[in-house]
C-alpha cells in the first residue's frame, strides 16, 4: 500500500476534474486522468534511466510541474524522493548527494554551470539531467515515449521510505529523516478528519514544495481527498488576496509571514475571504498581533498547528472549536503527546514547561545512516524526543515556549525566548524580534534581543529595556538590545537563531 493509493482512487472517481492548475507562467492546468498519466509516464522515464526500488532521486528544482510528476513517479516506483532546497550551495548540496547516494539527480539548467564542479566527485550519482521549468516541452519530449507502468508494485511494505528531507543541522552536519509510506498515510488521514477535507475543496498554494508544509500536508493532503490545487510559483500578497476571491478558494495554508504580508497590502479589507472555511498557519510560532489582526481585517480565526520534519502534524487547533491564541492546540488523532523533564527525562504534570515527547503512525523511522543519532533522539521506551520545550493546559490544549536549545539559562534562572519576544513586539515601534542567549562571565548567559524596526521608527535599546521591564520580571529583560534591517529566515519564514547566534554573539 502506498499513500498514492487515494491519489489513484481519486483518478477513478474525478477524472475530468482540474487537479493541479499553475496560475503565474508557464500557465498549465491538468485534470486528474491527466496528472495520472503524466505521472506513470515519468515514472516509465525513470525506469529507463535504472531506477530500482530504494533508489534516491535528488529533485533541486523550483516550484514546477516537473518536480511533481517526479516526486510522484519516484515513490510510485518504491524509490525515494530527496527534495532540495534551491538555496543550497554547491558544498552542501554536495555533501546532501554524497549522504544519501542519490542515484539521479534534477536541477535547474540555470544552475548548471555553478554545481558542474561537484559531479565528478559523486561515485553513486549515475544521472544529472539539467531541467528549464519555463519550457515544458523539454521534460514533455523526454517522457513522451515512456512506456505506461504499474507505478505501485514494488512497494512492498508501509515502512519503506517514501521521501529523504534533511534537517537543518543546528548541531553538526544536517540528518536526513526518513519519512515512509506509513507515515504520510497517517499523517493524510487524521488531518483529513481534524480539518475536515473535502473533494470540492479549492486550495491556493503559495508555499515552497521542497518542505513538510508545502509538499506533504498542503499538496498531499489535496490530491488525497480529490480537491483542486491552485499552484503560485512566487507569492505576491496583493495576487494572493485577489486569487482567493475571484477563484472562491476554500483552504488556504501558509507560515506566519505571509500572513503578516497579506495584513501589510493596504486595502487588504476590502477582500472579502467569508467563503474561506479554513485558514492555517504553521511552520514557525504565529505573533498575537497576526493573530488578532487576521480576525480584525479578515474576520477569520487562523487555525494554528505544530508539525516537524520528522513527525509531520502532530496537533491543530480544532476546525470547530476555540482556536486558542499562542497556543497548537490539541494532538491529532492517533498522535501521543507528553511532557518530560529536558535533564531527568520524568514525566511532567499538566502546566510544568517541559519537552515534548511524541509517539505514534506519524513519527519517521530514523535518521539515513546515522543509527547513533536515531537511537539518541528516542527515550528508552520508544517515544521521539523533539527538542521542542511547552506546557500542556487541563484540556489538552498544548503550548510551546521554543526549542530546548534556544533556552536562555541566565543566573541559574530558565528564560523561554518567546515570552520575551511577545512583550517587544507590542512596541510600537518593533516590526519584529528574536530573543537569543549570548554567553556571558557572570550571568552564563545573557538575553539579548535582536530588533527590526518599522521603517521610519526610532527608538533607543535603554527605552525597549525599559518597556520589557515593565512588562517582565528583571531576570527575563534583554540585557542587551542589537538593531538589525531584518532577521535572517529559511525558506519557510522561520527565523534562523543559529546564524544570529553566530554573528551577534562575541565569541
Amino acid at each position: 500500500m502506498s499513500f498514492l493509493n487515494s491519489f489513484i482512487e481519486n483518478v477513478r472517481k474525478y477524472p475530468n476534474k482540474t487537479a493541479l492548475e499553475f496560475i503565474d507562467p508557464p500557465l498549465q492546468r491538468l485534470t486528474y486522468a491527466e496528472l495520472d498519466q503524466l505521472v506513470q509516464r515519468t515514472a516509465g522515464y525513470l525506469q529507463s534511466l535504472g531506477l530500482q526500488p530504494g533508489d534516491r532521486v535528488a529533485l533541486q528544482l523550483s516550484k514546477c510541474l516537473e518536480f511533481i510528476l517526479l516526486h510522484l513517479g519516484t515513490v510510485g516506483l518504491g524509490a525515494i524522493t530527496l527534495p532540495l532546497n534551491l538555496a543550497y550551495p554547491p558544498d552542501e548540496l554536495k555533501y546532501f548527494l554524497e549522504d544519501s547516494g542519490a542515484k539521479l539527480f534534477f536541477a535547474l539548467e540555470s544552475s548548471e554551470e555553478k554545481i558542474q564542479s561537484i559531479l565528478p566527485n559523486l561515485p553513486d550519482l549515475q544521472e544529472c539531467i539539467f531541467l528549464n521549468p519555463s519550457e515544458p516541452n523539454q521534460f514533455n519530449s523526454l517522457i513522451a515515449n515512456s512506456l505506461i507502468t504499474n507505478y505501485q508494485s514494488p512497494i512492498s511494505s508501509l515502512q519503506d521510505t517514501a521521501v529523504i528531507i534533511y534537517t537543518s543541522g543546528t548541531t553538526g552536519r544536517p540528518k536526513g529523516a526518513q519519512i515512509t509510506h506509513g507515515n504520510l498515510i497517517s499523517n493524510l488521514q487524521a488531518l483529513h478528519e481534524a480539518w475536515g477535507w473535502q473533494h470540492d475543496d479549492i486550495l491556493l498554494h503559495v508555499l515552497p514544495i521542497f518542505h513538510v508544509h508545502g509538499l506533504f500536508v498542503a499538496l498531499h493532503g489535496a490530491l488525497n481527498t480529490g480537491a483542486t490545487t491552485l499552484l503560485m510559483r512566487d507569492f505576491d500578497g496583493r495576487k494572493t488576496l485577489q486569487t482567493l476571491v475571484e477563484r472562491r478558494c476554500t483552504v488556504f495554508m501558509a507560515v506566519p509571514t505571509i500572513h503578516q504580508r497579506l495584513l501589510d497590502v493596504p486595502d487588504a479589507k476590502t477582500f472579502d475571504l467569508s467563503h474561506l472555511r479554513l485558514i492555517t498557519s504553521g511552520s514557525d510560532r504565529l505573533p498575537d498581533e497576526v493573530f488578532t489582526g487576521f480576525q480584525g481585517t479578515f474576520g477569520h480565526t487562523l487555525l494554528e498547528r505544530y508539525g516537524m520534519t520528522e513527525t509531520g502534524m502532530n496537533c491543530s487547533n480544532p476546525l470547530h472549536g476555540e482556536r486558542r491564541i499562542g497556543s497548537v492546540g490539541l494532538p491529532l488523532p492517533g498522535v501521543e503527546v507528553r511532557l518530560v523533564d529536558p535533564e531527568s527525562r520524568a514525566p511532567l504534570p499538566d502546566g510544568e514547561i517541559g519537552e515534548l515527547e511524541m509517539r505514534g503512525p506519524n513519527v519517521f523511522k530514523g535518521y539515513w545512516r546515522q543509527p547513533d543519532k536515531t537511537s539518541a533522539s528516542f527515550s528508552a521506551d520508544g517515544w521521539f524526543r523533539t527538542g521542542d520545550l511547552g506546557f500542556r493546559e487541563k484540556d489538552g490544549y498544548i503550548t510551546l515556549c521554543g526549542r530546548s536549545k534556544d533556552l536562555i539559562i541566565s543566573g541559574g534562572l530558565n528564560i523561554y525566548p518567546p515570552e520575551v519576544e511577545r512583550v517587544l513586539v507590542e512596541h510600537p515601534a518593533v516590526d519584529s524580534c528574536a530573543v537569543i542567549g549570548c554567553l556571558d562571565k557572570e550571568w552564563g548567559e545573557k538575553v539579548t534581543a535582536v530588533v527590526v524596526l518599522h521603517k521610519g521608527e526610532t527608538v533607543s535599546g535603554e527605552e525597549l529595556i525599559r518597556f520589557c521591564r515593565e512588562r517582565l520580571a528583571v531576570y527575563k529583560s534583554p540585557k542587551s538590545i542589537v538593531f538589525r534591517d531584518d532577521l535572517p529566515r529559511n525558506a519557510m519564514g522561520k527565523v534562523q537563531k543559529a546564524d544570529l547566534r553566530k554573528t551577534v554573539c562575541p565569541h
